[in-house]
């Protein structure tokens, strides 16, 4: 049974989510706080999380970074700002989806399955290929090809594309790139912008052109992102 942590301090959301999340089969854990939140996120280990950003004693930002930094369970924002900035840095602090408040239980519901669907399909697949094979990453083998030819990557250039890769769309900062790459011995406070030097060596290598990038992009004013297609036809589910 997949376990879902619930993260509200409103009472009554609790109560309708989690019987509309409980009927579909889910065990669901709940918090009303981010302290509680992060605990229980090491000590229950969900398979995805809801998350309300107002809570009553740290952001639900705050909780969305701080469980980043060592989980990358899926997360579910709900949220009660509905302007573009403020979903625009919920998916940069690394939110996977979000719904706006006032919201329908179904909904949430619909998206919990969806993002449960989009995890266990990337679970399966040990190979993934991009732009009609231009890409291919095989993950078993810790292997890059462009168009059939090895690409020798460092452990740093890897790291930065398999985090890219397998989570396209998403808009990583250059502090959430550091820390995904911390434990190769260079994360260090303040040197955000020696990611830039590592991305570009990498697009030398896996880009026909790196100046007009097909696959690691530059989002202005926040950072980067996987700009590659999946080739559906060749993933192994």
């Amino acid at each position: 049974m997949m376990k879902i942590l619930l993260v509200d301090d409103e009472k009554r959301i609790i109560e309708v989510l989690e019987a509309y999340l409980e009927r579909e089969g889910y065990e669901i854990h709940t918090a009303d706080n981010g302290i509680d939140a992060l605990k229980k996120v090491k000590t229950v280990s969900p398979d995805l999380m809801i998350l309300d950003l107002m809570l009553p004693d740290i952001s639900g930002e705050e909780v969305c970074r701080l469980v980043r930094k060592d989980s990358d369970v899926p997360i579910l924002m709900l949220t009660a700002k509905s302007s573009e900035d403020a979903r625009i840095n919920g998916i940069v602090m690394g939110a996977d989806d979000y719904v706006t408040k006032p919201f329908s239980p179904r909904e949430v519901v619909v998206r919990v399955q969806a993002i449960l669907r989009r995890v266990k399909k990337t679970e399966k697949v040990d190979k993934f290929e991009f732009n009609g094979g231009q890409l291919a990453i095989d993950i078993d083998k810790k292997e890059v090809t462009v168009n059939g030819q090895f690409i020798n990557l460092t452990p740093i250039e890897y790291k930065l594309l398999t985090n890219m890769a397998l989570n396209p769309g998403r808009v990583y900062s250059r502090m959430d790139l550091l820390e995904k790459i911390q434990d190769e011995g260079m994360f260090y406070e303040g040197y955000e912008r020696s990611v830039d030097t590592h991305i570009k060596n990498l697009r030398k290598k896996i880009e026909l052109d790196s100046r007009q990038p097909a696959f690691i992009l530059t989002v202005f004013g926040m950072g980067y992102k996987f700009g590659g297609i999946l080739d559906a036809a060749n993933t192994s589910v």
